[in-house]
């Protein structure tokens, strides 16, 4: 038997697809900061996400 092809297995795989919408506006600020930082558009949303979660850990724990 040959081995295996393709690409390992990710660490991190990510398998949950989300669809959201923007208004022109919001899409305008996410194509901008994609273009500034040289990160995905995914990479920008996911960033957004982990701050926010991130304030409202440490929030928690400030109470």
């Amino acid at each position: 038997m040959s081995p295996a092809k393709g690409r390992p297995p990710s660490k991190n795989p990510k398998n949950i697809d989300t669809r959201i919408r923007l208004s022109e506006q919001e899409a305008e600020m996410l194509e901008f900061c994609s273009s500034k930082t040289g990160l995905t558009k995914a990479d920008i949303i996911r960033r957004g996400i982990k701050k926010i979660y991130d304030e409202i850990v440490l929030d928690k724990f400030k109470q």
